[in-house]
């Protein structure tokens, strides 16, 4: 199994920019939120979990599920995020590790907002942080989401602290500085994980 980097990071932080420049070296990048929307379609165990456990009500006249409506119930209800993650997670692992162990090249990017809250340290060598500090975090979701300051405070109060987060970080980005800042630091980090894979293969 190649090298595998857990790619994580609050709200707004900057991750899938992060992800597409990793991407752009040609380096296979595995995405939970892509994982999940797959498993959550028309067809799946998980989507008739879904609904089984939520009704009716949050499916739209095509089938697909009203994520807007769904995504706002969870937000005000801790009991129901926890029973979805309970019918996603195990499942979105399994696909990380599994898409993981058929990734080509020296290393793979596993992108997964929540890998310290999910507790998914385990699926990973190495932790990447993509870091900002809480005012540009929030403006950019504000801007982002179309949110008032309240909705985007609280949205960042929803997700693990960033201490959490950082204390679990090999290497942090720091996504305060603009693009060039940020191809720079993408770079140097490629030259690492490329040394370090290279060391744990032989």
């Amino acid at each position: 199994m190649v090298f595998r980097v857990g790619l994580t990071g609050g709200i707004a932080s900057g991750k899938s920019t992060v992800s597409t420049l990793f991407a752009d070296l040609g380096v296979t990048v595995i995405d939970a939120d892509i994982i999940a929307r797959e498993l959550s379609q028309p067809g799946t165990t998980q989507y008739q979990k879904i609904v089984e456990q939520f009704g009716n009500h949050y499916v739209l006249a095509g089938g697909q599920l009203n994520r807007p409506a769904l995504r706002k119930m969870l937000f005000s209800d801790a009991a129901a995020k926890k029973t979805l993650e309970q019918i996603l997670h195990p499942a979105i692992r399994q696909q990380l590790l599994q898409q993981a162990a058929n990734a080509k090249g020296r290393y793979c990017i596993l992108s997964v907002p929540l890998l310290v809250e999910a507790k998914m340290q385990s699926c990973v060598d190495r932790i990447l942080v993509v870091d900002v500090d809480y005012q540009t975090q929030l403006t950019r979701l504000q801007i982002r989401d179309n949110l008032t300051i309240e909705e985007a405070a609280q949205h960042l109060a929803a997700q693990s602290n960033r201490e959490q987060r950082l204390q679990c970080a090999h290497d942090i980005i720091d996504n305060s500085d603009g693009i060039e800042k940020l191809k720079f630091q993408v770079t140097q980090l490629h030259a690492l994980y490329c040394q370090l894979a290279e060391t744990t293969q032989n």
